[in-house]
């Protein structure tokens, strides 16, 4: 079965960094697009920003943008959200989700914890 398994989440100061990784095992990595949901308690899991297969290209969520890097190493089968300059409102479960168009299927990790605060 397809394992996605993210990891970095944890507790950090406002205006600090964190680095997220989601290790992606049976699966074939690089045909898949790529993207990082989080969900914070009483909200909506909401797309945060996204990596395609075919190009890398690239798309984030509005107020992350500046701050959220996305990126893939496709040779470690290893999705990254680099995240800096964090703030309370970025505090949420950070999921990895891999999907395909063609057939249509997606996979989900089990989140990680990233709490921002002093």
């Amino acid at each position: 079965q397809v394992q996605l398994v993210e990891s970095g989440g944890e507790l950090v100061q406002p205006g600090g960094s964190l680095r997220l990784s989601c290790a992606a095992s049976r699966m074939t990595f690089e045909h898949y697009d790529m993207s990082w949901y989080r969900q914070a308690p009483g909200k909506e899991r909401e797309l945060v920003a996204a990596i395609s297969a075919i190009k890398g290209i690239t798309n984030y969520k509005d107020s992350v943008k500046g701050r959220f890097t996305i990126s893939r190493d496709n040779a470690k089968n290893t999705l990254y959200l680099q995240m800096n300059t964090l703030q309370p409102e970025d505090t949420a479960v950070y999921y990895c989700n891999a999907r395909l168009e063609f057939p249509q299927v997606q996979y989900w990790g089990q989140g990680t914890q990233v709490t921002v605060s002093s």
